[in-house]
This record gives structure tokens, C-alpha cells and sequence, in this order.
């Protein structure tokens, strides 16, 4: 009887090991779940397998048309009315001769610098469609299609790239470095992916403020994507559950740098769902695609679940004037992706399909366009510079002393040696 007693106990006593081994393992998986990986389901396993990054599955490419521009699933087409098409791949066109123009003025040695979007202007105009004029834009430098789109002035591109007295930022930016509060477009600055962390911000402001009709988007290229700031704010939207969508433009290129030397793993994209980004991959050079992935990304971000979208283009453009991208791609490549995938011929089927464009009315806006360009650009190069005084105005509500000795050292500066610059083309409101 004694040995069957020990029996029992030591059979109770595993009972209750097992019971609180189990216990102990649905506490722990329940911890893990809920605190460390972001309420997603925990498991143990005892198979020892460390994860080959290369195994890995590329998350799809999302698209509506294929490179000729014909609608695959027509229950994805976004059925665009006349007028919508219609000024979409206006914008498209504008922005491409207004850049053919500007590069070619910079060449001249007529303005100091200039970048194009050149082959990446489907990823402009289609997400800037789809979104609401209200939403904040934080800008990179090549996003002038979404100014375009919002109504950005081709006077107001021109005094910008002049630095004249009319520009918006009166003269203190390099060209390309447009802003406007009107059309809630926030000033671009220089260095790189510092906007990302900065529309985190704003985000994370009209969430506090309970302003639940609003989204922030922030464009970046996949070489800003290798900077410090665009993994802290990848994590901060995350973590603060902001309303903003992170648009990458993976175009090929961080100026020399291809893709293949800049990131090991799955793109841009492959980086959103470990930081807990909603994630979708889109075809660029797919205006309706684009359009499409940013409209549904609107709807989630509204719902304070930040969005990262990577659209997959191709730059064909030099990076900018002060670059020559045959020291590293071949012309071969670049004219082979002008001729296979560019957006403005996707989009232009899809318009003369539907007997909405033909090449009458082709010649006939390209014509009109030019025209205006030429207009507006020699416009701005006869309007007078803005003066030296706005450099230190704008900021303080009265100008501290400090400044104000600054300018006044300025001042007797340049009336010591005025015949060494051109006050003559200063602009009169300044002139004392």
C-alpha cells in the first residue's frame, strides 16, 4: 500500500509539473504575443532553423495595366471620368516638357541647377490623385508632378528655379526646392531623408488633435531609405500609430548607387511589416496602379495605421545637372526602359482607347505647353532679384539686435564696394 501511495503522489506531482510547465508556456507565448511582437501569435518550435533571407518570397508587384498599357483585370481598372484622365496625363506631359526646357536652360548656364522625372511621372500623378488637397506633403526634390497636379503655378516653378523677387521663398533656396502653405506642400530642404522623421511629426499632430479627415505623405527615393531618419521614422509611425503613408520611389538609382549595392533584402517594401508599416509594392510606371494602392493607403492611414508604399520605376533622367549618369549605366539600359515601360505612353492608351486623345490633340497641347513654358520662363528671368535684406527677415517677429547689426555690417559692406555687385537688378521695394 505504501508503494502504491508513492505511486499516486509522484504521478500527482508530474500532473502538476506538466500543468505548470503548460501554464508556464501559455504565459510565456501570451507575453510574447501581447508585448514584444506586436500582438501577432507566438509558437514554440524545437526544429532548429535559422531563417535564409534569400529564401524569402519578393512581396508581389501590384499593377492594373501591363508595360503596353492594356487594363489585365478589369475589375482593378479605377474607371476614370474623361475629365480626370484627361488632366492626369496632362500634368504628365507638362511636367515633362517644362523639365525638358528647364534642363536645357540650366545647360545654357541660365539658371544653376535642375533635376528631372524623366519616366517617373506616373508615380506623381497617380498619387497625388488620390489623395485629398487638404492632406500634408512632405517632398523630396523630384515630386514636382504632385505640385502640378495641386495647381501649383508654372509662374510660381519659374520664379523658384530664378530665385527672383517673386519667388515663394524669396531667393533662399537652390531651384527644385519649391514649397507653398496653399497647397499644403511643405518646403523642401537639402539634405537627405530629413523630412521623413519631420512628417512623422505632423502625423503624429493631427492625431493629437483629433483631426481625423487629414493624412500626411511623405516621397522619398530608396537611396533616402538607407539613412538613419527613415528607420526612425518608420518606427516611430509605427509605435505613435500615426495617419501617414511613406511613398518610396524606387527608381533604380541613389544617384550612382543601383539598388543592388544599396539594401540585401526585399527592397523598401521588404522593411514595412517589420517595423509594423501596412506594406504594398506597386508598379510605378502604372499610373492606375499608383493611383489605386495611394487611395486605398489614404483609407488605412485615416485609421491611424501608418502605410509604406514602394512603386518600382525607373529614373531616366540623370540624376540632376551637376550629374552624368553614363559613368554608370549604359545608354543601352536607359533607352531601353524609354522605350519598353514608360508611363506617359501606358496612360496615353488607355485615354485614346476610350476616344478621349488622338495625335491631333497631342501636337496641339504639346504646342500650347511649350508655349506657356517658354512665357513663363523668360518672364521670370527678367524679374528682378530678391534683395539681400530677405536673408535674414521671416523668422523672428522683430528682428533681434544681433541680425540687425548683421545687416547693417552687410549694408556698409556692399556700399564700400558696390561696383563688385550688381544692386541694379535688386528688386525696388528694398532699394534704400
Amino acid at each position: 500500500m505504501h508503494r502504491a501511495l508513492l505511486h499516486v503522489t509522484r504521478r500527482a506531482a508530474a500532473v502538476r509539473n506538466l500543468a505548470s510547465t503548460v501554464e508556464g508556456d501559455a504565459f510565456r507565448l501570451n507575453e510574447y504575443s501581447s508585448k514584444y511582437l506586436g500582438h501577432r501569435k507566438a509558437a514554440f518550435t524545437e526544429k532548429l532553423e535559422i531563417i535564409n533571407a534569400d529564401d524569402t518570397p519578393a512581396i508581389p508587384i501590384y499593377r492594373v495595366t501591363n508595360a503596353v498599357g492594356d487594363v489585365i483585370d478589369k475589375s482593378q481598372d479605377p474607371n476614370f471620368d474623361e475629365e480626370t484622365a484627361l488632366k492626369m496625363y496632362k500634368t504628365m506631359t507638362q511636367l515633362n516638357i517644362m523639365d525638358r526646357i528647364l534642363y536645357d536652360s540650366q545647360r545654357q548656364g541660365r539658371i544653376s541647377f535642375y533635376m528631372t522625372s524623366f519616366g517617373e511621372e506616373g508615380n506623381h500623378v497617380g498619387s497625388a490623385a488620390a489623395l485629398d488637397a487638404n492632406d500634408l506633403i512632405y517632398g523630396q526634390y523630384r515630386e514636382a508632378g504632385v505640385l502640378l497636379w495641386r495647381g501649383y503655378s508654372m509662374e510660381n516653378f519659374m520664379n523658384q528655379c530664378y530665385g527672383n523677387a517673386d519667388d515663394l521663398g524669396k531667393g533662399r533656396q537652390m531651384p527644385m526646392h519649391f514649397g507653398t502653405k496653399e497647397r499644403n506642400f511643405v518646403t523642401i530642404s537639402s539634405p537627405l531623408t530629413t523630412q521623413l522623421p519631420q512628417a512623422v511629426g505632423s502625423a503624429y499632430a493631427f492625431k493629437q488633435q483629433k483631426d481625423n479627415q487629414r493624412i500626411v505623405v511623405v516621397y522619398f527615393g530608396d537611396g533616402a531609405a538607407s539613412e538613419g531618419d527613415a528607420h526612425a521614422a518608420f518606427n516611430f509611425a509605427a509605435t505613435l500609430k500615426c495617419p501617414i503613408i511613406f511613398f518610396c520611389r524606387n527608381n533604380g538609382y541613389a544617384i550612382s548607387t543601383p539598388t543592388s549595392e544599396q539594401y540585401g533584402g526585399d527592397g523598401i517594401a521588404g522593411k514595412g511589416p517589420a517595423y509594423g508599416l501596412h506594406t504594398i509594392r506597386v508598379d510605378g510606371n502604372d499610373l492606375l496602379a499608383v493611383y489605386n494602392a495611394t487611395k486605398e493607403a489614404r483609407r488605412v492611414a485615416l485609421t491611424n495605421r501608418p502605410v509604406l508604399i514602394e512603386a518600382m520605376t525607373y529614373r531616366l533622367g540623370h540624376h540632376s545637372t551637376s550629374d552624368d549618369s553614363t559613368a554608370y549605366r549604359s545608354a543601352e539600359e536607359v533607352e531601353t526602359w524609354g522605350d519598353k515601360d514608360h508611363p506617359i505612353t501606358r496612360f496615353n492608351k488607355y485615354i485614346s482607347e476610350r476616344g478621349w486623345w488622338n495625335e491631333e490633340k497631342e501636337k496641339e497641347w504639346q504646342k500650347e505647353v511649350k508655349k506657356r513654358v517658354l512665357t513663363e520662363f523668360s518672364a521670370a528671368e527678367k524679374r528682378k532679384k530678391a534683395h539681400y535684406h530677405d536673408l535674414f527677415e521671416d523668422v523672428y517677429d522683430e528682428l533681434p539686435l544681433r541680425l540687425r547689426r548683421q545687416r547693417d555690417e552687410l549694408d556698409a559692406h556692399i556700399a564700400e564696394y558696390k561696383e563688385h555687385y550688381p544692386l541694379e537688378g535688386l528688386h525696388e521695394k528694398h532699394q534704400k
